[in-house]
């Protein structure tokens, strides 16, 4: 990778910039912002050689194009860069839900016969926001989900693998179908939950909220995550989300009879399981 070209400086642009300026000091970064004044901040802030809100000066010999923009947005923008993307250039992106947008991109792409695409989902985040946030460790040690499709360009898997590598990721290969079904278990999930349980907790007792320790605020950590990037992820993914909420929820009721019922056996048999299977599967991962 010579040139890199980074459509969108928000936090996962802008710390895909900084971990290839360490690791690869000879790769020229540029950067697409729709804003002056944010082109203007991602120069500032030494994160890029170049940035401009044209797509032209930033694509041209650019050997790998990453799309770091709400997901909504990518197929407009994948439009207008497609006819400027070098011919042979790796095309990914790092959008949460895979299946859209590797059914929208991929054609596009395809179709003007100068960019290799292949979807892309690096693990990493925060619930904190833009390039003031960004980090160059922030996808040291994650899990970058590659996600090939059908006539896919020779190559474009390796060059992705290598790319995400590169910053610290393990590599994993998935369909954009069960992507979806898998990342909405563990993060789009998760988020909903954590949502779901600041609205209660305040709408119950606002007050409540003063008193509480670590544990409600680790457990909802994530729900200071921008509202507007979670209603686009949660509405994308709506079909696979909504039988995975249903099914939560029928769990929570199963919980909730051996409560009431005075089921304390049923109790500590689920919360031995949960812990165990924390311990055991999500614990160990934490760097």
């Amino acid at each position: 990778m010579n040139h890199l070209a980074i459509l969108g400086p928000g936090l996962l642009g802008a710390s895909l910039a900084l971990a290839v300026r360490a690791r690869a000091p000879r790769c020229r970064v540029t950067v697409w912002a729709r804003r002056e004044a944010a082109a203007a901040e991602a120069l500032q802030a030494g994160i890029c050689d170049a940035a401009s809100t044209e797509l032209g000066p930033v694509l041209k010999g650019a050997d790998t194009v990453v799309f770091c923009i709400p997901i909504g947005a990518m197929a407009g923008l994948a439009e207008q860069a497609a006819p400027l993307i070098e011919p042979g250039a790796l095309v990914t992106d790092v959008g949460s839900v895979k299946a859209p947008v590797v059914d929208a991109l991929a054609p596009i792409f395809e179709k003007a016969g100068r960019g290799h695409f292949i979807g892309s989902h690096p693990m990493a985040g925060s619930e904190q926001a833009g390039l003031a946030a960004a980090s160059a460790g922030l996808f040291q040690g994650t899990v970058a989900l590659l996600t090939p499709h059908p006539g896919i360009a020779p190559g474009a898997q390796e060059q992705a693998a290598a790319l995400w590598s590169l910053v610290g990721c393990n590599i994993r290969t998935l369909p954009p179908g069960e992507h979806d079904a898998a990342i909405g278990l563990v993060s789009h999930l998760p988020h909903l939950i954590a949502s779901s349980l600041v609205d209660f907790v305040c709408a119950q007792n606002r007050d409540a909220i003063d008193y509480c320790g670590n544990g409600l605020r680790d457990t909802t950590r994530i729900a200071s995550g921008l509202p507007e990037m979670w209603t686009e992820i949660l509405a994308t993914n709506r079909a696979v989300l909504g039988a995975q909420l249903d099914a939560f929820i029928a769990r929570l009721q199963e919980i909730s009879r051996d409560i009431a019922g005075g089921n304390d056996a049923k109790l500590k048999e689920f919360l031995t399981n949960a812990k165990v299977g924390r311990d055991r599967h999500i614990k160990r991962k934490t760097p």
